[in-house]
């Protein structure tokens, strides 16, 4: 079985291959991305999505609108690419990030726009070997939280899907079941969008490993009856303080872990760690359309004409968390990520 990979350069290196993830667990289809438009309507539409994986896709859409067809672009000229992919998802700190440093290299070989192409094309390309690598050592940090016979409870997807590599979250199952131990993984649906059902079980089911799905209002009880014995979830910012940003849904499940004692883990990069950010009410949620909402799967499931409040993320106190694993380690609360990673 091949290796599920989100988000990649095309075969002819003129495009950006993405996994069409609006379209699983139906159908598994892959899209060539060929312009910066086309790239900013898969971020915003969750064609891809994850926080590694849109840092991802949005340096590589930059290249892509360094260099349109025979034509060579200025960096002047990309300044409106910089700015349509800051804009797709504005939680997400790896976009931000993943952009900054394209930023950075634009403007060292600005003098020269073949060569400032192909510097764009090759840091385009480290940002994504460096996400594999830092997902394998994420996943070797968390599978040590992990133990043979664990029952693990997830939200979102935080697996190869979200990610260039094996994941965050997910990539600590991987790792763990590779060394040989028994993992059964519950995840949440994950609603409106389902992640965790149309995405986390997919993967995981392809991959051989044990998932349950559940409706997201189940976990509480799941909880308190003992069914599980850790929590490991993504992030899509960190602040400086260990307050988390992830997909709504991941509070509450923290409350309800720490209300019933099982730990309660996030699993990120360190491209995800904000040293601008301070504490979690600094951070900007992103305000979904009503319709995902109003029309869930296509079907209409509430007034048309009904106010509607969909939050895509929600932040987690750093006093709910028992522990955040990056690929440099496990941070332990207090936390203090003031340094820049």
């Amino acid at each position: 079985m091949q290796p599920i990979q989100a988000v990649t350069w095309s075969d002819d290196g003129d495009g950006v291959r993405i996994l069409d993830q609006r379209l699983l667990p139906e159908r598994e289809v892959y899209r060539v991305l060929r312009s910066v438009d086309e790239v900013c309507e898969a971020i915003k539409t969750l064609a891809v999505r994850g926080a590694p994986a849109i840092g991802i896709a949005a340096a590589m859409g930059l290249v892509l609108s360094a260099k349109r067809g025979a034509t060579v672009v200025s960096f002047e000229g990309l300044g409106g690419a910089f700015a349509r992919l800051a804009a797709t998802r504005p939680t997400a700190v790896n976009l931000t990030r993943a952009l900054d440093r394209m930023q950075k290299v634009g403007l060292e070989h600005k003098g020269d726009a073949g060569e400032m192409a192909a510097a764009l094309r090759d840091e385009a390309t480290k940002i994504l070997e460096e996400d594999r690598a830092m997902c394998r050592r994420i996943g070797e940090f968390g599978a040590t939280l992990i133990a043979d016979g664990a029952r693990l409870l997830t939200h979102c997807n935080t697996g190869a899907l979200a990610t260039g590599g094996i994941g965050t979250a997910l990539a600590a199952v991987y790792v763990a079941v590779a060394s040989g131990k028994r993992v059964e993984v519950y995840a949440d649906e994950t609603r409106p969008l389902l992640q965790g059902s149309r995405l986390t079980a997919w993967e995981l089911q392809r991959a051989g490993i044990p998932v349950t799905v559940l409706a997201d209002g189940a976990a509480a009880s799941l909880l308190r009856d003992g069914e599980v014995d850790l929590c490991i979830v993504g992030a899509d910012r960190i602040a400086t303080n260990g307050d988390v940003a992830n997909k709504v849904g991941t509070y509450p499940l923290a409350i309800v872990a720490c209300r019933h004692s099982v730990p309660f883990y996030v699993a990120a990069p360190t491209s995800t760690f904000d040293p601008a950010t301070s504490r979690g009410d600094e951070i900007l949620i992103e305000q979904r359309s009503a319709d995902e909402l109003r029309r869930v799967l296509g079907a209409r499931t509430a007034p048309a004409d009904v106010p509607v409040y969909n939050p895509a993320f929600d932040v987690t106190p750093a006093e709910l968390i028992s522990a955040i694993v990056s690929d440099r380690g496990i941070h332990r609360p207090p936390y203090d990520f003031s340094e820049p990673a």
